[in-house]
């Protein structure tokens, strides 16, 4: 079992990195506390894992056949690849790390499954660009109804509150069902453990990420990209939700760093390109293209790594 102490890693790693952008918005717009907010969303990250992880654990473990020794070495170099770019900061995809990562060791099997990959890649494009349409949208729809409601200042901020805590227990749960594949998904591939015990340490210690070291993608996400009062936060909060629910219901894990972005590019262009601060974007879009890059170049490392003997002399 101590193979599985990588997807552990792989999975705290995820858990600062993605699950940031779940509560993110809600605790830099003023509206939630951060620790309230992050062990909310701990307890429906492990409730969605549980419950609907299954879907993107099986389209992930079908992309390729790697050993257990290959599994653990994917784990560890995707968590990695995060870890470093949540100490720069940067809110990137575990997903696209983790597939970079399966990518690495599929050359060396000589032996990938392309329409799965395909597939995949496809919704990395999809993601932060279906959560800026949605974004939008609700934008519209949503303060269409808000500003036509007669009610007090404390009774605005009220619902709005409460509109944040669901939606950010909504995301939490969509996050654990789509994401909990990439942190021990490689594992039920593997043949180590069943799709269920995948499920449970793989919540878990996304949940343990959240809890202890997802401050600073925080930061990046709800203040350096574009300035978040509670209503938009609300707005983002929903459209990160229902895009990776949406693709959670297809089987698909995706990003919640690109459905966040996207979100928040959608109220971007709701309020005007120069509310945007493009230096930051470029430098997330920068990461997301080297994301699976750097990760498919540290699991060929590792395991060539990993192969070398010592010979006394």
């Amino acid at each position: 079992m101590l193979s599985l102490l990588g997807g552990v890693f792989l999975g705290w790693s995820l858990g600062a990195n993605d699950a940031s952008n779940i509560i993110g918005t809600a605790v830099s717009s003023k509206m939630m506390r951060f620790w309230p907010a992050a062990l909310l969303a701990s307890f429906f990250v492990i409730v969605g894992a549980v419950i609907s992880g299954q879907a993107g654990i099986e389209t992930l473990k079908g992309l390729t056949t790697l050993s257990v020794h290959q599994a653990v070495i994917t784990s560890i170099a995707a968590a990695v690849t995060v870890t470093i770019m949540t100490v720069m900061a940067l809110p990137v995809s575990t997903s696209q790390s983790v597939v970079g990562a399966i990518l690495g060791m599929g050359i060396l099997n000589n032996q990938l499954n392309f329409s799965g990959l395909g597939k995949v890649v496809l919704c990395w494009v999809g993601t932060p660009v279906g959560a800026a349409i949605i974004a939008v949208l609700l934008y519209r729809i949503m303060g269409f109804f808000y500003n036509r409601i007669p009610m007090t200042l404390f009774n605005s901020d009220h619902i709005l509150r409460l509109g944040l805590i669901l939606s950010a227990s909504y995301g939490a749960y969509a996050l654990g069902a789509n994401n909990v594949a990439n942190v021990t998904g490689v594992f039920v591939g593997a043949g180590m453990i069943s799709v269920l015990t995948a499920a449970i340490i793989g919540g878990i210690s996304i949940a343990f990420g959240i809890l202890t070291f997802s401050r600073p993608v925080m930061e990046t996400v709800g203040k350096k990209i574009v300035t978040l009062e509670p209503f938009s936060a609300l707005v983002v909060s929903l459209a990160l939700a229902m895009t990776i629910h949406l693709y959670t219901l297809v089987g698909v894990p995706v990003s919640s760093s690109q459905a966040v972005i996207g979100g928040v590019m959608g109220i971007g262009i709701v309020k005007g390109v120069n509310t945007v601060d493009i230096s930051v974007l470029k430098r997330i879009f920068l990461a997301w293209i080297f994301t699976p890059v750097v990760a498919c170049s540290v699991a060929l490392l590792i395991s060539y790594a990993s192969r070398l003997r010592y010979i006394p002399l």
